[in-house]
């Protein structure tokens, strides 16, 4: 095992007195070309490109004697200090750090970031990444090759944000550029580089002052406590479907979490768009009614969440719609579930009035490659002044879950 594992983070600024003092007793420096490239890298130390961390742990953990890995910003904040401290590694590390990357290019935008969301986009899984810039008004993106600024753009379509584009920091090729998403496809852009994604309308629910949790918006929470609100917090008039009870129990099997995309296909007054969206997760709302998605727009505003509504009637408006994680479908029966189902959502709720439609929209899940789940909910609500019925609802809850197969 090395006798000592420094982690010196770099920003382009010159090194500490003690990142300088640990680099000059290395007998192994690991890092990226430009790190190696540092004068004060020893002559005589073993030097290790950095590509793969896992890797170069492993290296490090075999050689005695005394180690330094250089990393850009710091090596703490989505770095390679959490790969070196695996336990099976068994290093200790002493860290020296940086200024983030992250913090460099708010900085340069000139932008306090308490209240933003931090990702990091892989080409893997970029949609994650681009699903938290649907869902929230200022977003860091840490790029990598094949998930940069071009391609986040190309995944937002409709979504229009202002991104603020910072190449190269710390260097002497550092540039940052401001533009319109709809325009960041259109050039090609040097790696490393950090893309801040900012706009969407802003709710009466946003608050100005001052922040107490990082990665929230000022004034969070915002709007009333806790979900499966009543009622009368969207305006009254709520159809059937969209129930306090059924509401509730549809969103607790989807789940919807930050880095999720929700379809909520028959809206109607955005009620159940509006609790997922408070979740953190991304939603398309939909609806075949103008009047219905000028509500749910409107309902979006009032609680301060970002909404995409799209006015159409599903199955034929979904074909353009992005990858859906999760849907919830208010209405438009077995063509409509057929439908999601191709798309492969890891789960699908919807309702039925009757046993025989539930049985058809089951039968339609089933058919598209999803375990099937059905309860009978019932509920009655009480007049409290008199402690008598005043409503009774009955409704078949039915749910999908797609099929894993090993």
């Amino acid at each position: 095992m090395a006798d000592r594992v420094t982690v010196i983070g770099w920003d382009g600024s010159p090194l500490t007195a003690a990142a300088r003092s640990a680099l000059s007793a290395a007998t192994l420096v690991a890092g990226a070309a430009h790190h190696l490239a540092l004068k004060e890298v020893p002559p005589a130390a073993e030097r290790i490109r950095l590509g793969s961390v896992e890797l170069a742990a492993r290296r490090i953990a075999q050689h005695r004697g005394t180690a330094v890995v250089l990393a850009d910003g710091d090596p703490g904040f989505f770095g390679v200090v959490r790969t070196l401290r695996a336990p099976e590694h068994g290093l200790e590390v002493e860290v020296v750090p940086a200024v983030s990357s992250v913090a460099a290019a708010f900085a340069r935008a000139g932008m306090p970031w308490d209240d933003a969301q931090i990702v990091v986009a892989h080409s893997r899984d970029l949609r994650r990444a681009v699903n938290v810039c649907r869902a929230h008004t200022k977003v860091a993106v840490l790029t990598s090759p094949g998930a940069g600024p071009a391609e986040l753009a190309l995944l937002l379509r409709d979504v229009h944000r202002t991104f603020v584009i910072c190449e190269a920091l710390g260097t002497t090729q550092e540039q940052v550029t401001v533009l319109t998403s709809d325009k960041a496809a259109d050039h090609v852009w040097r790696d490393p580089n950090v893309v801040i994604v900012v706009g969407g309308p802003a709710g009466s629910a946003a608050a100005q002052g001052s922040n107490w949790l990082a990665g929230h918006e000022v004034g969070y929470p915002a709007g009333p406590r806790g979900w499966g609100l009543s009622d009368s917090a969207y305006g009254g008039g709520l159809t059937e479907g969209e129930s306090v009870q059924l509401r509730t129990a549809q969103l607790a099997r989807l789940g919807p979490a930050i880095g999720d995309l929700v379809w909520d296909i028959g809206s109607g007054s955005g009620a159940a768009a509006v609790e997922a969206a408070r979740f953190g997760a991304a939603v398309i709302a939909v609806d075949a009614d103008e009047d219905a998605c000028a509500r749910t727009t409107a309902v979006g505003r009032r609680y301060g969440v970002q909404l995409q509504v799209v006015h159409g009637r599903a199955p034929q408006v979904l074909e353009d719609l992005p990858e859906p994680d999760v849907v919830r479908i208010g209405g438009g029966g077995t063509a409509v579930v057929t439908a999601c189902a191709a798309r492969r959502p890891e789960r699908i709720v919807t309702h039925a009035a009757t046993r025989d439609e539930a049985e058809a929209l089951g039968r339609a899940l089933a058919d598209g490659g999803y375990e099937v789940e059905c309860a009978l909910l019932q509920s009655v609500e009480l007049d409290t002044s008199a402690w008598v019925e005043r409503e009774r609802a009955v409704v078949f809850l039915v749910c999908g879950y797609r099929v894993h197969h090993p």
